[in-house]
Formats: C-alpha cells, structure tokens, sequence
C-alpha cells in the first residue's frame, strides 16, 4: 500500500496538505500540479563499518559487510602469530592468538588492521563501536585492546577494551588538544566464557557502555570533545610491542556507526 501511495504521488495524483489548506480548499475538478518528492536525509545512525567474519579472510583479507564501503582488514602477525577464522553456532568468528607465559622467548601475536578512513574519525558526531566477545578471565595479561582508533600519543583515540583487574569492559575516548583520558566502564565482568555484546555510544556530553543491549555505565565528556586521527583502526591489539596490551579471545560483528 505504501508503495502505491509513494507510486501515485510521483504521478500528481496526491499532493499532501496541511490541516488549514485542507479545510479552506474548495472542490475543483483540476488536479493540483505534480511535485517534486523531497530528498530524504538519514535521521539516525549510519552503520559504516561492519566485519562478521563469515567469510573468513581471502588473501589475509577481511571484506566490510556494512553495505557503505568500509574498509577491509589486514591480518599482521608477530612471532608466526595468526588470527583463525573459526566456526560458530551462528557463522564463524575470529580467534586470537593464546596468552604467553611471562618468560617465554617468543610469543605468537596477531591482530586485524584497516587503514584510515573518514567514517571512522567521528570529530563530534554521535558515535557508536561494538564488538561481540568470548574471553576468560585468565586470557587477560594488563588490558586487552579490542578496538582502538589512535593512541594518547597521536592526540585522540576511541577505544574499546577489558581490565585485568575486575575483568570489565571499558569504553575509552581522547580529545584532540587535551591529555583528559574519559572512561565509561561496565558494572560486571564480561570475562567469563560466555558471549556478550559490548557496544561503545559517544552522543553529546555522554560516553556509555551496554553489555548485550544493556546499559551499564557512563560517564560525562565534553560536547565538543574531537576524535580525529590519521591513525589505522586496530582489532585485537594497538602493537606488538613486548608489553602490548594483546586481546587473546575470541570476538565477532566487530561494528562501527555514524551519526
């Protein structure tokens, strides 16, 4: 019906009117004039990057599945690391390399990359990143980074990441032109074997986080608090650098939205 209706008012047949124009009209046998349909502008979140992983990796290669052209993924190793591709109940899911025992000569390392991109430098736009992850608590060495966009170094930086300590997940955004580090933390852990969705949402004054589409902390920020870099997006870990804070589970519909 819908359709119909969209149909028939390209073709003059309708021509929506306010409440005062429908009253004070009077009866003709003229049909009105044809008018052009106005143009349509997203109203809510734009999704901009997605990675589900069921098609695994193609020459190392992860292929956006968000529709909007986000980037792909590259695979980087360290020590004959590799991220697996692995099957779930649902499709398959990346694996990250095991924990390292504190004195072991070499250690198999791997993350997921994507180059800079426009869509993934919010400046002060609402912001949304969620991952899907399956980790345990002894799977956790210092912070396990997720998602990151930038560091402290490189004057902003939006991450997604998990405490050692208490074994929460943590959303965590830097500004351009202050050192302020702002985090929003969930109320329990999500270091326990199970899958949990964890999603990040800056909007305004607010950084919240939710677990499996419930809100779990926030705190305040600045409304104009800028998040732009020329930094790549990193999954999995910022680097390989000896004391890099490695993610070494599992994680799946690794997400990104716009606006």
């Amino acid at each position: 019906m819908k359709i119909a209706i969209a149909v028939a008012a390209l073709a003059g047949l309708i021509v929506p009117m306010s409440t005062a124009q429908a009253a004070s009209a009077a009866p003709t046998d003229t049909p009105p004039a044809a008018t052009a349909a106005p143009a349509t502008t997203p109203t809510g979140p734009v999704l901009v990057a997605r990675w589900d992983f069921n098609a695994g990796a193609v020459g190392g290669r992860v292929t956006d599945t968000s529709g909007h052209g986000g980037p792909m993924l590259s695979a980087r190793g360290a020590d004959q690391g590799a991220v697996q591709y692995l099957d779930g109940p649902t499709g398959k899911y990346a694996a990250f390399p095991g924990l390292c025992a504190p004195d072991a000569a070499s250690c198999a390392r791997a993350l997921l990359e994507a180059p800079n991109s426009a869509n993934l430098n919010p400046g002060v736009r609402p912001f949304r990143w969620a991952a899907s992850v399956h980790v345990l608590k002894t799977e956790v060495r210092g912070s396990a980074n997720i998602m990151q966009k930038g560091t402290s170094a490189t004057g902003s930086q939006w991450k997604l990441q998990i405490g050692q300590k208490m074994g929460k997940a943590q959303c965590v955004v830097i500004g351009v032109g202050s050192p302020a580090v702002y985090i929003a933390h969930s109320s329990a852990p999500v270091t326990d074997g199970v899958w949990h969705k964890v999603a990040c949402l800056r909007s305004g004054t607010s950084l919240s986080i939710s677990v499996d589409g419930v809100q779990q902390g926030s705190t305040t920020i600045p409304a104009t608090l800028n998040i732009t870099n020329t930094m790549p997006l990193r999954i999995g870990g910022p680097n390989f650098n000896k004391s890099s804070d490695m993610y070494h589970g599992q994680l799946d519909d690794v997400y990104a939205e716009l606006g």
